[in-house]
């Protein structure tokens, strides 16, 4: 035997079944409307009072709920109590409507879809469907529910403890997929009601509810979109803040210069979605732009806000620029390449590599720049090298010795801890191989100012033809086109 309890719903005069049991829930929600004169209070459990002209359309709804159960089910319902109890209900694998229409039936109803100023419910309906069935692929719902399975079975494990780093990843990593299932549940639950409420209004000829279920529908539906691009970010790194760093190709001055535009880009870039901006590394050039001395050293800045490594993984690759240098006196035509590699800070301590002190290499030396308390004058500045991998860090923007040492420090961390998480998964060497070769041909996208504007994207053939807006900070639009072209492409090789 299963209870279920009718509640009132905040902004809406209807009454909803609640299941307290997701193993014993009916393929639907029902939704039940009370008089427009009568006013109760209904409780959070237990039971709520209904008058007998709310029986009889509770017992009308009921019926048909328990119609769509299944024959051979009985139910009761006490004529002066809310609490309703079933008896033998079986297990629901899809959420539906009162006339069991699913989600997978609105998109294979093959409704139209209009703009949003139209008031067509089934316009509404079937656009969020279609972000419904959208956000799902992205998440690859299938493997997210099989991997959620596996993951319960570990969690229940009596001996599970006996390793906490182990079973505190296992737990974190549930919870996360258990929060993402749980919302695009509730979203597609809360489609489908609204739907309901659609029909069981125009049943009853109450406009003022009909209105109020199609702006509901409406506001889920601009939701939708964003919802659309929170699931291209289901990176297990794509919340972390990272690094992103920038170094200039071949070129002398024009590339060093263009460098400096391509990291001046992604603070604007960062600026523009509240991201903190902190400079670790960056060494100007003798005339301008971003000076490269050592195939080690690199222009760095920290970016510090949720989502900025999945965001910002978009960027990684070379740059191309051709414009008529403001460094040549003949005012001929130029090409410069600068490449952008990123790295993901990961905010569990327990998945940093230990770094040994007797596998660095500290230098010190003074600061380089305008001067001022201590620069130039004392050996502030800090070089580390980590001897096994030869990866180099330098910092010399901070005020004394020990913040560089603590600021080079975090980027050798970093940069270790993607080089461990490249060998043993080998996901993650994309994000860093375009430091490798910044030539010609390797390029991702293009930036043309002469003899014609326009930034294209070759990877996703995505353009524009305004590149002063580009070079900004706007890149939002090259951002998710590349990270949904990625995910088509990862479900077309599956």
């Amino acid at each position: 035997m299963s209870s279920f309890l009718f509640r009132k719903r905040a902004s809406f005069r209807c009454w909803v079944v609640l299941y307290p049991n997701p193993k014993s829930k009916p393929q639907f929600g029902d939704l039940i409307k009370p008089p427009n004169s009568e006013i109760r209070r209904i409780l959070d459990h237990g039971s709520s009072s209904f008058s007998p002209k709310t029986s009889r359309t509770l017992s009308r709804s009921l019926q048909n709920l328990k119609n769509s159960i299944g024959s051979g089910e009985s139910f009761g319902l006490p004529s002066t109590c809310g609490l309703v109890r079933f008896y033998g209900t079986q297990a629901a694998q899809e959420p539906s409507t009162s006339d069991g229409l699913t989600v997978d039936r609105i998109l294979n109803s093959e409704w139209s879809i209009h703009t949003e100023d139209e008031s067509d419910w089934k316009s509404h309906a079937a656009a969020i469907a279609q972000s419904i069935h959208l956000i799902k692929k992205r998440l690859q719902w299938k493997k997210l529910m099989v991997r959620l399975d596996m993951l319960s079975v570990e969690l229940n494990k009596p001996n599970l403890w006996d390793d906490p780093v182990h079973a505190g990843k296992i737990s974190r990593e549930h919870g996360s997929l258990m929060g993402k299932m749980k919302e695009v549940k509730a979203f597609e639950q809360e489609l489908l009601e609204h739907v309901d409420m659609i029909k069981l209004a125009r049943e009853e000829n109450d406009a003022e509810l009909e209105s109020e279920s199609m702006k509901a529908l409406l506001e889920m539906r601009r939701t939708s979109k964003e919802k659309e691009t929170q699931a291209l970010l289901a990176g297990e790194q794509d919340p972390c803040s990272c690094y992103i760093e920038v170094q200039s190709g071949a070129g002398g001055t024009e590339s060093n210069d263009w460098a400096a535009m391509v990291m001046q880009m992604y603070k604007m870039w960062a600026q523009r979605r509240g991201y903190k901006i902190t400079v670790v590394e960056e060494m100007p050039g003798e005339i301008a732009g971003i000076k490269i001395i050592l195939i080690s050293q690199r222009a760095t800045i920290k970016v510090d806000g949720e989502y900025a490594f999945g965001y910002a993984k978009a960027e990684v690759g070379v740059h191309r620029l051709v414009r008529i240098s403001p460094f040549d006196s003949n005012k001929r035509r130029h090409t410069s390449f600068a490449a952008v590699a990123v790295t993901p800070i990961l905010g569990d301590v327990s998945a940093h590599v230990q770094i040994n002190e007797s596998d660095l290499r500290i230098e010190r030396f003074r600061s380089g720049g305008s001067g001022g308390q201590h620069a130039n004058t004392t050996d502030s500045a800090v070089r580390i090298v980590h001897i096994p991998t030869g990866i180099t860090a330098t910092c010399q923007n901070e005020r004394s010795q020990h913040q560089n040492k603590a600021s080079a420090m975090a980027v050798i961390q970093a940069r270790v801890d993607q080089l461990e998480m490249a060998r043993q998964t080998q996901k993650n060497a994309q994000y860093s191989q375009s430091l490798t070769d910044i030539t010609w041909g390797s390029q991702i996208r293009s930036y043309v100012l002469q003899p014609y504007r326009m930034v294209k994207d070759l990877r996703t053939n995505y353009e524009v033809s305004d590149p002063d807006s580009v070079l900004e900070g706007d890149l939002d639009g090259f951002i998710l086109s590349y990270l949904s072209a990625s995910l088509d492409k990862d479900e077309d090789d599956r």
